[in-house]
């Protein structure tokens, strides 16, 4: 059992040396496309939220 896991861990190692991983200037390009989008669903959601809550409390008088 413990030749497994220590098989495993062996070729979990090798495989992440096999891994291209991303530059910084790649990473740092897809963190600011997904700040963005957050950024603009923030926005949107906070705008239905406020448009909702208006029309309960019109419906609610």
């Amino acid at each position: 059992m413990l030749q497994k896991a220590i098989q495993f861990l062996k070729d979990a190692r090798a495989e992440l040396k096999r891994v291209t991983w991303p530059t910084r200037k790649q990473t740092l390009a897809s963190t600011a496309v997904v700040l963005i989008i957050v950024f603009i669903v923030a926005i949107y959601l906070g705008i239905i939220d406020y448009i909702l809550a208006k029309l309960v409390r019109v419906i609610l008088g």
